[in-house]
């Protein structure tokens, strides 16, 4: 049985600004993709890095390593959205979601929220 791919759509949506659209399943084969993807992207000067994960249909524990390699080797905010609900709920239990900005596709956004109520 041959692994499904990952495919990563990349969209610059401003100066310094860009989102990873990723599709398939982030896992110990596929997870090297993102990090390759990002570094690209960083390497560009863009360091604010949107990862749409509504697509995505497995994450193994490499695709969270992934995930924090990328929080970590940035020069700036990642931010999760499109989580699916199990998802969101491996992120919360390994307490990645108090690391990584995430935003589920039923959750309103928290930023939106913080700047509505200055």
């Amino acid at each position: 049985m041959s692994a499904q791919l990952l495919t990563i759509e990349v969209s610059r949506l401003a100066p310094g600004r860009a989102r990873l659209r990723l599709t398939g399943e982030l896992d110990f084969d596929t997870s090297p993709a993102l990090v390759d993807a990002a570094d690209e992207l960083r390497r560009d000067g863009y360091h604010e890095l949107d990862i749409d994960l509504s697509g995505v249909g497995l994450c193994d524990s490499s695709g969270l390593s992934a995930l924090v390699v990328v929080h970590r080797t940035g020069g700036g905010p990642i931010r999760l959205t499109g989580t699916s609900p199990s998802l969101q709920q491996l992120l919360d239990r390994t307490g990645l979601s108090e690391v990584l900005a995430t935003r589920s596709a039923g959750r309103a956004d928290p930023g939106a929220e913080a700047a509505g109520a200055r």
